[in-house]
């Protein structure tokens, strides 16, 4: 690999040459090294990998975990492809089953977690808190005999409520491994239990608004900029006013109110299967935020005779 570069012995820019395995930089007119042990800050595209027909250049291991005896930086001996019982008769196949891990089991939950939490598209920390959470519980003992699936699930719900990304029990529920909506809530309930008796305190879970959830349900409805601009200065200001309905049906109840001032409007039963709401619970909810509708509905949205549009509850 050669380019120019100015020589002081030729007084010119002259034609330099690159020797990678000595790290210099040398004139190929007169041979004057210009750079000497210079670093390559090319990408290496060596591969690391155990397989011959495996591409992936990674060459390093995971972070280190500090919810782990031993950080999570243990070795583990590979198995080798068409010789698993070659390997478990060998000595060191031996050798690593006598050695169980005592992390074995925080490893698989942690997986879990995290393999729910990317089906939801959730960011690190809150799989990182979810992880905290479990282990807190796991250390006392209290979760023996439990539906584990369920307890993994609580522990992803409280940490996207701590985390201020709350996701509705139904979400978690459908990347819970066949946990149940009921079995969820007894879980949850239970780890706060557990935790606010040892910590000797409330455990702090964050307020759920009903905006946390509105552009998440919109998105998935398909709506557009304006229609969804309009929704979260609706749901805003509903918090002025004394609604008594959780913050999921008020979300799901102005999503009805807002696309029905629209060209596209978007049918009942769309809106229950994108927020999770039953269709008569967004009914009642949409009842009560009726007398209020020219409160919630921008002006830049619909006039006052528009709102003459929406249906009668």
């Amino acid at each position: 690999m050669s380019s120019d570069s100015f020589c002081p012995d030729c007084k010119k820019h002259t034609e330099v040459a690159f020797d990678h395995s000595a790290g210099d930089t040398v004139c190929t007119e007169c041979g004057l090294v210009l750079e000497a042990h210079s670093v390559d800050e090319t990408s290496e595209w060596r591969t690391f990998a155990n397989e011959s027909n495996d591409n992936d250049p990674v060459r390093v291991g995971g972070p280190s975990n500090p919810l782990l005896t031993d950080g999570g930086l243990s070795t583990v001996i590979a198995k080798p492809n068409g010789a698993q019982g070659e390997f478990l008769s060998s000595s060191l196949g031996r050798w690593q089953n006598r050695g169980s891990n005592p992390d074995r089991s925080l490893i698989l939950a942690f997986r879990t977690i995290a393999n729910m939490a990317d089906r939801l598209g959730l960011v690190a920390t809150i799989k990182d808190r979810a992880n905290e959470i479990y282990k807190k519980v796991e250390d006392l003992k209290s979760i023996r005999g439990r539906n584990q699936d369920a307890i993994l699930a609580a522990c992803l719900y409280i940490a996207c409520r701590q985390e201020d990304r709350p996701r509705t029990v139904k979400e978690i529920c459908s990347v819970a491994n066949g946990a149940t909506k009921k079995e969820i809530g007894r879980a949850k309930e239970f780890i706060v239990k557990q935790l606010e008796v040892e910590m000797g305190q409330s455990m702090e879970m964050g307020t759920i608004h009903a905006g946390d959830f509105l552009r998440r349900f919109c998105s998935t409805l398909g709506m557009n900029n304006q229609a969804v601009k309009a929704a979260q200065e609706a749901v805003q200001r509903s918090e002025e006013l004394d609604i008594r309905r959780s913050p999921i049906s008020i979300a799901a109840a102005v999503i009805y109110m807002i696309t029905q001032l629209s060209d596209d409007k978007k049918p009942l039963k769309d809106i229950s299967l994108a927020t999770g709401v039953a269709e008569g619970t967004i009914r009642n909810s949409y009842k009560d935020l009726y007398p209020y509708a020219s409160r919630l509905i921008p002006n830049t949205y619909a006039k006052e005779e528009d709102l003459k549009n929406l249906c009668t509850p």
